[in-house]
């Protein structure tokens, strides 16, 4: 039987995990190694300066003590896992929330993807994209859309081959609608988000200056093509972007030759 190792950055206990475990079961072994505690926006962060329990939950399910989601995928595959019987898929998610254009960059989700394929597993990162966050499991639908979604990819991964090369991932994010309102899926590239300044600045009870990130809405520059992901999901579209971790800026090499023997 084919072997999917499982994380998130939501938590062990997020809603999002448990619909994934519950779709996935039946077609493949699991192992979860997730966050003991919510890690959104974690990025691609490791553990350096403590050590961390691995507390077992359920039959192949932990919780790592206070660890973000690269932690997670890195302790798992090295330690629950021989190098000759890693699994055959890893899948990060399903994130409560999107995480399209640059805020890949900040997510945890697509972290534990990208640590996955650094240690050459084929991976997916998965996010349900809600119009008000506040009401993300109140929807009606909740997460029938990406359930289906993420078993007909995982099917076609195991029943055939990856089709990224190496350092090269997924990014799956489902629109806010029911099935029946999808219109299917687009391959798309990650947009470009539009970001503002919502940070709110407090005094505590005992006078101490502290600050508050708040929620960026969801804006983004307009894309003529209709070709990223925000104008994907806004279509009630599902967006498969292939993300690779190599940010090089390989057109602009020449360029900055040129600037620093100029």
């Amino acid at each position: 039987m084919k072997h999917i190792f499982l994380t998130n950055d939501d938590g062990w206990d997020a809603k999002g995990l448990k619909k994934l475990i519950e779709a996935l079961s039946p077609i493949a072994k699991l192992t979860i190694v997730a966050p003991a505690s919510e890690k959104s926006a974690s990025s691609h962060s490791m553990t350096l300066t403590r050590p961390m329990k691995l507390i077992g939950v359920d039959d192949d399910y932990y919780k790592l003590d206070d660890g973000t989601p690269t932690d997670c995928v890195f302790i798992g595959l090295n330690n629950l896992f021989d190098d000759d019987n890693k699994p055959d898929l890893v899948i990060s998610g399903i994130n409560i929330g999107s995480n399209m254009g640059e805020d890949i960059t900040y997510s945890g989700t697509v972290a534990g993807a990208s640590e996955s394929v650094l240690q050459g597993v084929p991976a997916i990162a998965i996010s349900q994209v809600f119009n008000n966050l506040n009401n993300a499991n109140k929807s009606g639908w909740e997460y029938e859309l990406a359930t289906k979604t993420i078993v007909d990819i995982a099917k076609k991964v195991l029943d055939g081959e990856f089709p990224l090369g190496e350092r090269k991932l997924l990014n799956i994010n489902i629109p806010p609608c029911s099935i029946e309102d999808c219109k299917g899926i687009k391959i798309t590239k990650a947009g470009y988000r539009e970001y503002g300044n919502d940070s709110h600045r407090y005094r505590s009870p005992r006078g101490e200056e502290v600050y508050w990130i708040g929620l960026h809405p969801l804006l983004w520059r307009d894309d003529d093509s209709k070709s990223c992901d925000f104008e994907a999901v806004k279509d009630n579209y599902v967006s498969i972007t292939p993300v690779q971790l190599d940010m090089t800026s390989y057109k602009d090499i020449d360029i900055l030759k040129g600037w620093i023997d100029g």
